[in-house]
């Protein structure tokens, strides 16, 4: 389980977009929490959120202290200002311990496939999957061995083994990376048959023969 640590300030009053603005002109986050409680409107410190961000995903446990009382949530969703990077708002959905849960785990790929050595190339097709388990057996993300893989050949989720406690919620026979051939078949070009007579020439060519003949 990964656990991250938030500390977060109740907001009682100043909403509106002017609220806003005005909460994060003071070096703070506007958030929410919601889930197994009646939605609670936080501030998180803006330079603590940001730095924490880059190890924070969708499986990153988080637990945010709000007075004397810690909520574990998970982040659900997050508004930012990509020209200015700013995070403008975020969403915290919380969970309880010894209660399942759902969410999405990314997929990471480890090793060279050894198809690559016969001019293969490595594409991977899903980049997360979603998992039901407990909040303490949630994976930061879920690592497949491709090593094994040789050309044109594929591993699917009933192959991947997943840590204890973890149930992937997707069919097994889904494709998670390939090693496919890149090599392309070199085509004919097409000729218009109509344009050949029984011996294969150019009947347009043999007309201009038989005029300049007639002259």
């Amino acid at each position: 389980m990964n656990d991250t640590k938030l500390a977060g300030t109740l907001r009682k009053e100043d909403f509106g977009s002017a609220g806003a603005r005005r909460v994060l002109a003071s070096g703070r986050i506007p958030a929410v929490i919601y889930g197994k409680i009646e939605p609670m409107h936080i501030t998180v410190d803006a330079i603590d959120f940001q730095n924490k961000l880059r190890s924070i995903s969708e499986s990153t446990l988080l637990t945010i202290k709000v007075g004397r009382k810690n909520h574990l949530v998970l982040m659900k969703d997050i508004q930012e200002n990509v020209l200015l990077g700013k995070v403008l708002h975020v969403d915290f959905y919380e969970v309880t311990k010894g209660e399942i849960l759902r969410a999405n785990v990314s997929i990471v790929l480890e090793g060279n496939p050894e198809g690559i050595k016969f001019g293969g190339v490595l594409e991977q097709i899903a980049y997360e999957v979603e998992v039901e388990c407990l909040p303490q057996d949630l994976p930061r993300n879920i690592v497949v061995d491709v090593s094994h893989l040789g050309l044109n050949e594929s591993i699917h989720m009933g192959a991947i083994e997943l840590p204890p406690g973890v149930k992937a919620l997707i069919p097994e026979d889904t494709t998670i990376a390939s090693v496919v051939s890149i090599r392309e078949e070199v085509l004919e070009p097409e000729v218009d048959e109509t344009d050949l007579d029984e011996d294969g020439a150019d009947e347009g060519a043999e007309d201009e023969d038989a005029s300049s003949d007639d002259e």
